[in-house]
Order: structure tokens, then sequence, then C-alpha cells
């Protein structure tokens, strides 16, 4: 009589954390990322970050996505001006292991302050991540890490539920405050009190699905 012995770990992610444990891996430094970009490792058009010292792929963009930067991009340019050096999908250095693309980004002027890095934790107003498809791996991967690294704000846009979450008051272990705001609600930023961003005015519109009855 055979015994099938099963194993207590389920998921994919587990069984690589006890692969990585026994076997080991290699991890790389913000440093070394960007010598492979510099050295055409990476390639340009490549949607990769560097995350915790691991090079991973970035989900696709879908149209609903693409839509809702090119709003974020236009409202915040349009209300904050040059108060802010608006990033979009561009890198930034969290800490030596992790270099992170965000969706938008707002970070203290003048851009001529990072002509030598990316902007870092200290330099960032808010990060703003867009997701549907990339929702569970921004939420449970990336805001701890935003955390954990001091970035004041951080807001999550849900496309699936058209509603955003907002994190606020970083601590190691995460953020000490979440709100939860629907469409047709508002929120501030962190570092500008002031100014109430709507969150329809980030959202992609919703079409108007109209059929012609037939005649």
């Amino acid at each position: 009589m055979s015994t099938v012995i099963q194993s207590p770990v389920k998921s994919k992610s587990e069984h690589l954390a006890v692969w990585e444990r026994v076997m080991g891996v290699r991890l790389f430094t913000a440093a070394e990322y960007q010598q492979m970009a510099e050295f055409g490792i990476i390639g340009e058009d490549e949607r990769v970050e560097l995350i915790e010292g691991r090079i991973l792929q970035m989900a696709a963009k879908n149209v609903n996505h693409a839509i809702a930067t090119k709003r974020a991009i236009r409202w915040f340019t349009r209300t904050l001006g040059d108060r802010v050096i608006l990033g979009a999908q561009d890198p930034i250095l969290l800490n030596d292991f992790s270099e992170p693309e965000p969706d938008i980004v707002l970070a203290a002027p003048p851009d001529d302050r990072y002509l030598e890095n990316h902007p870092t934790p200290k330099d960032i107003f808010l990060v703003l991540e867009i997701a549907e498809s990339s929702l569970a791996y921004d939420r449970e991967v990336k805001c701890p890490l935003f955390a954990q690294n001091d970035i004041i704000q951080f807001c999550l846009l849900n496309l699936h539920n058209r509603e955003l979450e907002d994190y606020r008051e970083p601590e190691p272990g995460g953020y000490r405050t979440k709100q939860t705001y629907g469409e047709n609600e508002s929120f501030n930023l962190v570092a500008f009190p002031k100014v109430s961003v709507k969150v329809k005015d980030l959202l992609p519109p919703v079409k108007a699905a109209t059929k012609r009855r037939k005649k």
C-alpha cells in the first residue's frame, strides 16, 4: 500500500519561496539593473521593473488603462502645473534593490534635481497605480513596498470596481490608514491638502451601450 505525501505548500508563489530558501537566488541591485539597461541587456521597450532584487515583467496595458493614464496626466498637469514633476511610467528609486515604474508619480521640482538619479522617496509626493488585471499584485506586493520605503501617499485606481484606494501614514509593516472612494467621491493629496481630486476625473468614461431597435 502506497502513501501519498502531500506538500503543505499550495500556491506557486509559496513553492518559489521554498525553492529560493533551499537553493538561494541571485538578486540584482538597482545599480546593476541600470547598467543592464545602459548596455542594452534590457531593451528600452521591455516592460520590466526591479522589485526587491528581482526583474519582473509588468502587466500589459489595455485600452482602459491607457485612457486612465492619459486622463490622470492631463488632470494633474492642469491642476498642479509647475508645483510638481510628473512622471508617467518612469522609474523611481525606492532603495538599493527596488526600482519600480509606477503609472503616475508626482515628485518635487525642479527637473534638474533628477539629472543624476531617479526620484527617491524623499522627493515623492504621490504614487498612483492604475490596475485591472494587476490589482492583486499592486495591492499585495507594491503597496507594502511603498509603505516600507516611506512613500507618503499611495493611491490604487481600481478600474474594475471604478473606485480608488487611498493609502497613507507609511510604516515598516504597511500603511496605517486606507480609505476607498467611489467614482463620484473626491479625495485630497497629502502634499497639497487643498487640492481635491474627483475619482471620476481619473477613470475612463463609461461607454453608452445603446442598441437600435429593429423596425
